[in-house]
């Protein structure tokens, strides 16, 4: 997680060179105090934004599935769930026809 940190500080440094040729460039670093903290807030609030798009539309769960459903090992994990709870939901029956 540190990592990530660390890459994000390097890449929004590198994204910020990028505008040093420009026109945009020149008033960003001409106006340094007030227009990275403006870009930083910007960035937190529309990654939070994207985060919460992301929850409410359920694109992470769905990419999760899709994930599972490509990963043989978990397939197999879920075969064998299903078989579990096939066996359980039997020996219930058989259980409670016993108590009857």
């Amino acid at each position: 997680m540190y990592i990530g940190y660390i890459q994000f500080f390097l890449i929004g440094i590198v994204f910020l060179r990028s505008f040093k040729g420009n026109h945009w460039g020149d008033l960003i670093f001409k106006y340094a105090i007030i227009s990275i903290p403006i870009a930083l807030i910007l960035f937190v609030f529309l990654s939070l934004l994207l985060g919460y798009m992301d929850t409410k539309l359920g694109f992470r769960e769905e990419e999760l599935r899709n994930l599972s459903k490509s990963n043989p090992i978990m397939m197999e994990m879920l075969d064998e769930l299903k078989e579990i709870k096939e066996k359980l939901n039997t020996l219930d029956k058989k259980t409670n026809e016993n108590v009857l």
